[in-house]
């Protein structure tokens, strides 16, 4: 599997999650994962939120279009992100894994 996979009109992605950083970022490939680093700290699914949120803004989706599949207290992770706009997704995601971690 590789990152992530389309699903009819949904985008499902593999994170390797990484709370506690000094800034939420995407930091690269993780085996088959997308690497994310997460300002907020695993206390009470606030660096899953702060995840998610990342994620819709970046994907240009309201928030509850963003669903944690699982992983939600691991640092292996699958989201969906419900109907995102593939062009710019695509566009994104190209990007995320063209960074070198």
């Amino acid at each position: 599997m590789s990152a992530y996979r389309w699903i009819g009109p949904d985008l499902e992605i593999s994170l390797r999650a990484q709370p506690g950083a000094r800034t939420t970022e995407v930091q690269g490939i993780h085996g088959e994962a997308i690497k994310i680093r997460i300002a907020a700290r695993p206390i009470e699914g606030a660096a899953n939120e702060a995840m998610l949120q990342f994620l819709a803004e970046a994907l240009r989706v309201p928030l509850r279009r963003c669903v944690l599949l699982s992983g939600k207290t691991g640092r292996q992770k699958r989201v969906r992100i419900q109907a995102p706009d593939r062009a710019h997704a695509d566009r994104v995601l190209a990007g995320w894994l063209q960074i070198s971690s």
